[in-house]
């Protein structure tokens, strides 16, 4: 009798650890799926170097978001957007760092989800890569010394025989640049950073921007002035789809391109404006 109760006992005890162990498994099941959903990463790109929009600095102030692979962090008007997108669609967001020539690529290879980097909608990278609607609607303008001879122009033809240069794979100079009358037109530079330290050393008289960049420009060079020809007859020519500045995804990456213009659905041009301001507000100064 103590054999066959022995018996019992223990194929209850093995039963009820089967069970347990079901238990348990089903647990881990649904937390492994949890956590899947909750692990979705959103990867975006951008320079980290490209104030108003973004920028590199050494902590988290205001929100900034580590950058993959570096002790630095990444904030700016970019990343601000980026940070909304991927909360309001449940990802986790990850900054990748690049040149502005890798932007592109990096989103044909699928190395990075999406770029974030003021980047203008232009028909030569619609060919390449689709196109968020815009997050930000950016007019062109002109930075120069406030002593220098350019600083009271009233229009293009002002700026003619002007030493210029601007970025590198921009509008600013790929378009606008060839229409000032007789301008001397420089290499291109690789960042917005060194087309700023080109005017501020003189070594240009002045160069086309957008006008976020130039206001952030003012901001960490005091003694630059925007001239700003948007309302006369004497501006330069550029398409609207140049001046909307978007966010590219790879192609037929359908999902992703209709929850980023969910996202940007919601927002107003107001809402644009503010964020930009408060961003140039809170740039490094260098």
């Amino acid at each position: 009798m103590r054999k066959f109760k022995k018996i019992i006992t223990v194929m209850t005890m093995m039963t009820m650890m089967t069970m347990l162990t079901g238990l348990l498994a089903g647990c881990g099941a649904k937390s492994d799926a949890e956590s899947a959903a909750s692990d979705k990463v959103l990867k975006v790109a951008m320079e980290c170097s490209y104030a108003p929009y973004n920028w590199t600095q050494p902590d988290d102030t205001n929100g900034a978001v580590q950058i993959q692979d570096s002790k630095d962090y990444a904030y700016g008007y970019d990343v601000m957007i980026a940070k909304k997108i991927a909360e309001e669609l449940g990802y986790e967001l990850q900054i990748v760092k690049l040149d502005w020539d890798s932007l592109v690529p990096a989103v044909q290879s699928g190395t990075v989800d999406c770029v974030i980097a003021g980047q203008s909608i232009t028909s030569e990278r619609l060919q390449m890569v689709d196109f968020s609607k815009p997050y930000y609607y950016a007019s062109i303008v002109t930075l120069t010394k406030k002593d220098g001879t350019y600083a009271s122009a009233k229009g293009i033809g002002e700026l003619a025989g002007a030493t210029c240069t601007s970025q590198l794979g921009t509008v600013w100079y790929d378009v606008c640049l060839g229409q000032i009358t007789d301008a001397n037109i420089l290499p291109a530079q690789e960042s917005a950073p060194s087309m700023l330290v080109a005017l501020d050393s003189d070594r240009v008289d002045l160069v086309v921007t957008d006008m976020p960049t130039a206001k952030a420009a003012t901001v960490a060079y005091p003694d630059l002035t925007i001239l700003d020809f948007t309302d006369t007859e004497d501006n330069f020519e550029v398409s609207e789809e140049e001046i909307n500045i978007g966010i590219s995804v790879q192609k037929d990456n359908a999902e992703l391109l209709e929850g980023i213009n969910g996202v940007l659905d919601k927002m107003t041009i107001d809402d644009y404006n503010k964020m930009m301001d408060e961003a140039i507000s809170v740039q490094p100064l260098s």
